[in-house]
């Protein structure tokens, strides 16, 4: 089982996930962050460090989110490896607690 990240990141791609995270599963996307389920290795230790609570292991993935376990996987395959913590979005702290951001998903490569 791997963590999924789902809509909250979206035009937030805060990165303090990354930070903690002990292998490269995380990929970078223009406005979102996603993890590669193939190289997670379930230790948990990017969910606490999410400042808007994006990351959930896959069986508590809420249902309203369930398209970002594929996302996730799709997008990992094209985007590049994020190993290092950087600044978030310029729009992070006006999106970080805005619901129905998935139209704002911009599905290029960070």
């Amino acid at each position: 089982m791997a963590f999924v990240v789902a809509e909250p990141c979206i035009n937030c791609k805060y990165t303090d996930c990354v930070d903690v995270c002990p292998v490269d599963c995380f990929h970078q996307g223009a406005n979102f962050l996603v993890i590669d389920p193939d190289e997670c290795i379930d230790c948990g230790a990017c969910e606490p460090e999410c400042p808007t609570s994006a990351i959930f292991a896959e069986d508590d993935l809420p249902d309203k989110w369930a398209e970002y376990k594929e996302l996730n996987a799709r997008f990992a395959a094209d985007w590049p490896v994020i190993s290092a913590k950087s600044e978030p979005l310029p729009t992070a702290e006006e999106y970080k607690d805005v619901e129905g951001k998935r139209s704002k998903l911009i599905e290029k490569p960070g």
